[in-house]
């Protein structure tokens, strides 16, 4: 993973270097891995609103498609290999591209909002939508998105003088698993994944003091077909005041 210039950034990545660690058990009303409760009542942090992408890590691949073949940092096997080298340049946007396991890493906006005990993910990029259900999945199974399960996900903050999420300073994430999704893009220069890959992410909300608010996504991508091992990832948002730039754009079926 590439440091970010910012000091803020620094920062980002620190934290998103623990949040994938081992997790410890499920603790009552919900910890790492167990359903907890669910509804914005429920909700450790707030994660409405409009959040637009700081591209600081791995810019220049997150706007513009690498060279075919090139699998950056990313723990492909051979067949994935095979598969990045097979990639076609005039299909870079190509939906598969704007799946689960890539459209996070896309320039653009999210918009999240609460649909009763639901949260509803919106990116402008591709033009994609998911519904997350808290302790029961939802989704699609084949579909872009596949099938998730939320919870919320109760951790003792990694670093002092930030608000990171929970009530109190308790700290906290939204934890999310998704399987079945159809096979995509893990970069936009046709990097693979396979039906059976898992994605499990945890976004954590940062209010900076004297700064902005960031959501920041730490994720971890398993795939028995095209990887070798875990590949980890993170990427962060900046809270916007309003809808402004957003503007979704379908992406191509290929």
């Amino acid at each position: 993973m590439k440091v970010a210039k910012s000091s803020s950034g620094m920062i980002l990545l620190a934290l998103a270097s623990v949040l994938p660690a081992q997790p410890p058990a499920a603790g009552p009303g919900g910890g790492r891995g167990g359903p907890g409760p669910a509804g914005p009542a429920a909700a450790l942090f707030d994660p409405t609103g409009y959040w637009v992408a700081q591209i600081t890590e791995d810019w220049k691949e997150r706007i513009h498609a690498a060279a075919k073949g090139d699998v950056g940092s990313i723990p492909v096997s051979a067949a994935g290999r095979r598969e990045a080298a097979a990639w076609d340049p005039a299909s870079s946007n190509s939906c598969k591209a704007y799946g689960v396991g890539g459209i996070l890493r896309m320039p653009g906006r999210l918009h999240i909002t609460w649909e009763e005990n639901n949260l509803k993910i919106e990116s402008d990029a591709g033009a994609q939508t998911r519904m997350l259900s808290f302790g029961t999945p939802s989704g699609q199974a084949g579909s872009l998105q596949g099938v998730s399960v939320a919870s919320w996900d109760r951790l003792a903050p990694a670093l002092t003088g930030f608000t990171l999420g929970g009530r109190g300073g308790s700290g906290g994430s939204l934890k999310v698993v998704t399987t079945q999704a159809s096979p995509g893009y893990l970069a936009r220069n046709g990097v693979p994944y396979g039906a059976k890959a898992t994605f499990t992410e945890y976004y954590d909300r940062q209010d900076v003091p004297g700064g902005p608010t960031l959501l920041v996504v730490s994720v971890e991508v398993t795939d028995p077909d095209y990887l070798n091992g875990p590949y980890w990832y993170s990427v962060h948002f900046k809270k916007q005041a309003d809808a402004s730039g957003w503007n979704p754009q379908p992406c191509e079926a290929r």
